[in-house]
């Protein structure tokens, strides 16, 4: 039988290890941490998301991704907008000083992935382990997605579910 508990420390332990490693280099070498990069890195890929698309995106609540975007922008990487479509929201984008760092910053950002695991593990395995990370992924979204719909369990970020006989706040 699968040890399920091993598979989740494994699981929880690689990614503080890669997180801190990354995280480590790109600190050292442009003073950015990981998770401005990985806003920052969103931007680049996917011009002008809202900052409920980016929250969406990294799994945060709106509120946290939007002290992150505070942060980038008052730094001068980053800058909200009219959203064209919606007169409600803004888009964010990378402002030019903000695509010079994000560059580089990927470059060292590749480079340790390939150091901690293009160099370790074949590219099969890479596609392989991807595909069932993506599925177990998709499965707890499904589950979470299904607990609320079924008011059994808070998600995060979320509102916790109303309690039988009190009213909704």
């Amino acid at each position: 039988m699968a040890d399920l508990k091993l598979l989740y420390r494994e699981l929880v332990s690689l990614e503080i290890e890669l997180w801190s490693g990354i995280e480590g280099r790109l600190r050292a070498e442009y003073d950015l941490p990981l998770t401005s990069f990985e806003v920052l890195h969103l931007l680049l890929r996917r011009p002008g998301p809202r900052i409920q698309d980016i929250a969406e995106e990294f799994s945060i609540t709106v509120g946290g991704t939007s002290k992150a975007v505070d942060r980038l922008e008052a730094a001068g990487l980053c800058e909200r907008r009219a959203n064209p479509n919606d007169r409600r929201s803004s888009v964010v984008e990378l402002t030019p000083e903000g695509r010079k760092l994000v560059d580089g910053a990927l470059k060292v950002f590749e480079e340790e992935l390939d150091l901690r695991i293009g160099s370790v593990i074949p590219e099969r395995s890479v596609r392989e382990v991807t595909a069932v990370l993506t599925t177990l992924r998709a499965a707890g979204r499904a589950l979470d997605a299904e607990r609320k719909a079924a008011g059994q369990t808070p998600v995060p970020g979320g509102r916790a579910p109303k309690q039988p006989g009190r009213p909704a706040s």
